[in-house]
């Protein structure tokens, strides 16, 4: 159990006249635990080590005066809080901004008065304890708002996950296709970020966000009627325009999800975005609405030479796996007309990858 002692408040006394520290200390003793500090050395050791909740400092000290102990006290991460008060005999206006340019909260003007000295330490050592209180319910606001933000965050991916798995058990066939792809998303949005490209829209969170909206690229097919989804054959021309219509599909699922969380300049653009248009072709003959070029929103870029890549080297009820080598001819093949050029080329850049990708998530 702490004893009165132990919880008043610490005041670090800095003199080099000894007479000026036991003065002090006797002035200061009954109601404060008084440290003495003969040099700025001493005091700025001692502050460290033990943090006091007030100094009183001499200015005119040799070796390091007290401007020079209260800027490095400042300038401490450790003691910065720490309000220092100087004790001086010097009483220009230039000697005063001096000491508030390097920190100071407040002058005492020697030859100090008792009543003086004890009021300014008083009121200092109360706008000290108002400010620890306010710093440590900001910092228990912070940890209950990353606390809720993780609740958020954790209600966001199991959400995510009950929608992608309802659409992976409808479509048996994907196997991990959606983990691959949301893989080669990843690589190539950090590839394209580290030579520099689309700043404006690629970041460290933003490809987070739209590497774990990469999944949901096929979401709408769920609304696809099972005898065109799980046909075990290539589907006729009526049959195709159906399964087309999945596109829409997720992104009016998504749109309206995004609608009743308020986020539909967040995380589920994206989302959105990639179920609408990953489908679209680099020179507009894609589908549903047909964009070409940069038209086509950049994460819809990134999951077509994705999605069509892994289309091309998975198996199908209706065809067998191709090589990885033809998949690649084939992406490359469909530069400047399926894909976006650009794209094309970090795909290049980070085939490894890709082959590494393919073999940790294979199907089995």
């Amino acid at each position: 159990m702490s004893t009165d002692k132990e919880t008043r408040p610490t005041v670090l006394v800095v003199d080099d006249a000894p007479a000026n520290l036991s003065l002090l200390a006797g002035l200061l003793n009954k109601a404060h635990r008084v440290k003495l500090a003969p040099t700025g050395v001493k005091a700025l050791d001692l502050a460290r080590r033990s943090l006091p909740d007030l100094i009183l400092l001499d200015v005119m000290m040799p070796e390091m005066d007290g401007y020079e102990v209260c800027r490095q006290l400042k300038q401490d991460p450790l003691t910065r809080h720490i309000p220092v008060l100087f004790l001086t005999a010097m009483s220009q206006p230039e000697d005063e901004a001096r000491g508030f340019e390097v920190g100071a909260a407040d002058f005492i003007q020697k030859p100090i008065s008792p009543a003086i000295v004890q009021a300014r330490v008083r009121t200092h050592l109360q706008i000290k304890a108002y400010q620890d209180q306010l710093n440590q319910h900001n910092l228990q606001l912070r940890a209950e708002l990353e606390q809720r933000m993780g609740q958020v965050d954790q209600l966001r991916e199991a959400t995510l996950h009950v929608m992608v798995s309802f659409a992976e058990f409808r479509d048996e066939e994907t196997g991990n296709h959606v983990k691959r792809t949301q893989e080669y998303v990843r690589t190539l949005a950090t590839h394209l970020y580290e030579r520099g490209a689309h700043r404006d829209i690629l970041n460290p969170e933003s490809i987070e966000h739209i590497s774990k909206s990469a999944p949901l690229h096929d979401v709408g097919k769920v609304a696809i009627p099972d005898h065109i989804l799980l046909k075990p054959g290539r589907l006729d021309g009526d049959e195709l325009v159906v399964m087309r219509e999945h596109a829409m599909y997720g992104w009016e699922m998504l749109k309206r999800a995004a609608t009743r969380m308020n986020d539909e300049d967040g995380f589920l653009r994206h989302a959105m975005d990639i179920s609408r248009h990953h489908h679209e072709k680099w020179d507009g003959n894609g589908y549903p609405d047909k964009l070409a070029g940069e038209q086509i929103p950049l994460s819809a870029r990134l999951m077509a030479v994705a999605d069509v890549y892994d289309a091309l080297i998975s198996r199908r009820p209706y065809k067998d796996p191709m090589a990885h080598e033809r998949a690649v001819d084939y992406i490359r093949n469909g530069c400047g007309t399926h894909f976006d050029p650009e794209i094309v080329q970090a795909f290049n850049d980070t085939l490894d990858q890709f082959v590494r990708i393919a073999a940790t998530w294979a199907d089995e």
